[in-house]
């Protein structure tokens, strides 16, 4: 059954003339939330750990969470949204699930699982409403990517020739369900980190890669990119660093003017490691992570402080509008607005 809730407080902060205000939910739930899709301006979800799930059909101002019966050890980071009724959720870890609705949670059915020790899946992202792709952590040396035509309901594992090779340590981290982008005309992009961490670029719906190597700091199984947001084909931004340092600001966010051909630092980072970014608008994008969040004004190229809240694992603003809402840990929503 869902819960509902309908408390939040409101906390504000300006910023060079302009102020954002964060209305944070009042949690109901211990989960840590790192599965966030905002459909429009009324439906958004979130999912996390220990099986649960929340939908609001207001803008996030309302929220309705339930724990699925079965998979209360299940980490549900990766959701994608198609509406207010249809849903698909995938899990972080071994046995790997992939579960979907058409009802708005009331009832959910699995659709795929994988019991490979190796399973571990990291992000969700569609094309349309029918095609889509997951990707997870490599099995047989090569990185483990699955594709649907029929909206989530049938998963299909890609050939090994298909899917690139990993090196010795590379993987992925299932941070915030934003290190997969699906963009117009076939185009996907994944990123990877660990002992090498870098971008996947297919134009083709995963047919056919290429490999961008990027700055940030990599070499351990704690560091690499997070997060990353592309405005267009040219201009990205990239995200992370090491989650053990998560105040050390140095090779943790770069930018990009043409399509990672070269990276740059911002001149003012963000205040260290940060698990997720995405574009607000054409100049402005929000990033979060575990010690506070920060705002960007310039397409990436200078950041400050946005909020000082801990525990935020993702931000997101609505594919089809203009809310914007922030999930993480202890349960932690908020709405985010830009006055």
């Amino acid at each position: 059954m869902f819960k509902l809730i309908t408390f939040f407080l409101i906390i504000s902060f300006s910023i060079n003339a302009q102020t954002l205000q964060w209305q944070n939910i009042v949690p109901q739930t211990d989960a840590s939330f790192r599965g966030l899709s905002v459909v429009d301006d009324s439906f958004a979800w979130v999912s996390g750990s220990k099986g649960w799930v929340g939908r609001s059909t207001n803008g996030g101002n309302i929220w309705s969470f339930q724990q699925l019966k079965g998979y209360e050890k299940c980490d549900f980071r990766s959701v994608y949204a198609f509406d207010k009724n249809n849903v698909v959720i995938a899990n972080a870890g071994s046995p790997a699930f992939i579960l979907v609705t058409h009802n708005a949670g009331t009832t959910w059915t699995k659709v795929y699982q994988d019991d490979d020790s190796l399973a571990f899946f990291d992000g969700i992202d569609f094309w349309n409403k029918k095609s889509g792709i997951i990707y997870g952590d490599p099995k047989d040396g090569h990185i483990n990517i699955l594709k649907t035509s029929d909206g989530g309901q049938t998963w299909h594992e890609l050939p090994q020739k298909s899917r690139p090779a990993m090196a010795k340590g590379e993987a992925s981290f299932a941070a915030s369900g934003t290190t997969i982008r699906c963009s117009k005309h076939g185009g996907v992009a994944i990123a990877t980190g660990g002992a090498v961490s870098r971008l996947l670029v297919s134009e083709n719906r995963g047919r056919r890669w290429k490999s961008l190597p990027t700055p940030i700091i990599q070499g351990q199984s704690t560091t690499g990119i997070f997060s990353f947001a592309c405005w267009n084909k040219t201009k990205m931004v990239i995200v992370g660093g090491d989650y053990k340092q998560d105040t050390l600001r140095k090779n943790h966010i770069f930018c990009t003017k043409n399509g990672g051909k070269q990276w740059f630092a911002p001149t003012a980072p963000t205040r260290g490691y940060r698990e997720c970014v995405n574009y607000i608008n054409k100049q402005t994008l929000l990033a979060t992570g575990p010690t506070g969040s920060d705002i960007s004004y310039n397409g990436g190229e200078n950041w400050q402080p946005a909020n000082d809240e801990k525990q935020f694992h993702c931000i997101k603003k609505a594919r089809k509008g203009t809310t914007i809402i922030a999930a993480g840990g202890a349960g932690k929503i908020a709405i985010v607005v830009i006055l």
